[in-house]
């Protein structure tokens, strides 16, 4: 049994470093086709090597034994996300081909849709693929903001940095950490957050829309986020009796404690 459950958990961790090879064969082909600079090479690099060494601290800490359908549809998205970063960062240099840039953030974002599916489907999820999920999204989410920020201005990124200062103040606030009741509104607004950022950065749209536009994914975000915190704290516990809560996440949500879903 234990020779068994060694050789499973190598085998998970082989398609973790399959799934840094893919990134990295990607930078090649991005660094080749368009003349990336090393500011973006180094960028997705960087992303791969640390993603990958994250996620495998993760599946060992979990003890999966199978790293499952749904996540691997998450990697490669994150695989797509990696090549996003790097074209971000290589455009303080020069600009990403549009069209390249809108594809790979495009199927990114399509992928979002898929991964729960195929946990629910396969009977797959787990918490560690739904933060994994989620984790994703978040990135992605950062990464477009810094894009729309440098034809926008320095408040856009408020929609890429939200959530990491939602899980910061949970450190400092325990009763942020319960878990919130489902809600279709909380999905519905994280969804749209990179589909309004991919608009906003595809430059297809005349300032005022893309101002719009986006000032509307950051409107939507704040009363999501204020109105989950709200929520959050009228229903904290008391002083006396308050104990941090263990971390839960969702699929489709960009902040750290909702209810469990996700492969």
């Amino acid at each position: 049994m234990a020779l068994n459950n060694t050789y499973e958990a190598r085998l998970v961790q082989q398609e973790t470093a399959v799934g840094a090879g893919v990134q990295i064969l990607l930078l090649a082909l991005l660094g080749s086709a368009i003349g990336m600079g090393p500011a973006g090479l180094l960028t997705g690099l960087v992303f791969a090597i640390t993603s990958w060494a994250l996620l495998s601290l993760a599946l060992h800490r979990s003890r999966l034994r199978s790293f499952g359908p749904a996540n691997r549809v998450t990697l490669g998205r994150a695989t797509l996300v990696g090549g996003v970063t790097a074209l971000v960062a290589d455009s303080f240099e020069s600009s990403p081909p549009v069209t390249l840039f809108v594809g790979l953030t495009a199927v990114a974002l399509i992928l979002d849709g898929v991964d729960g599916k195929v946990a629910r489907r396969t009977g797959t999820s787990t918490a560690l693929g739904a933060r994994f999920d989620m984790e994703v999204d978040a990135f992605l989410i950062l990464v477009l903001s810094v894009y729309v920020s440098m034809s926008l201005g320095p408040w856009v990124l408020l929609i890429g940095t939200m959530r990491y200062g939602f899980v910061a103040a949970a450190r400092l606030w325990p009763w942020l950490n319960a878990p919130l009741p489902p809600s279709t509104a909380r999905k519905t607004v994280a969804a749209v957050q990179g589909v309004f950022l991919l608009m906003a950065a595809s430059g297809f749209f005349p300032y005022a829309a893309t101002f719009a536009v986006t000032a509307t994914a950051l409107a939507a975000l704040v009363w999501s986020f204020g109105r989950d915190i709200l929520w959050l704290y009228r229903n904290r516990p008391s002083r006396v009796r308050q104990t941090p809560a263990p971390p839960a996440v969702e699929r489709g949500c960009l902040r750290r404690p909702v209810s469990v879903s996700g492969g």
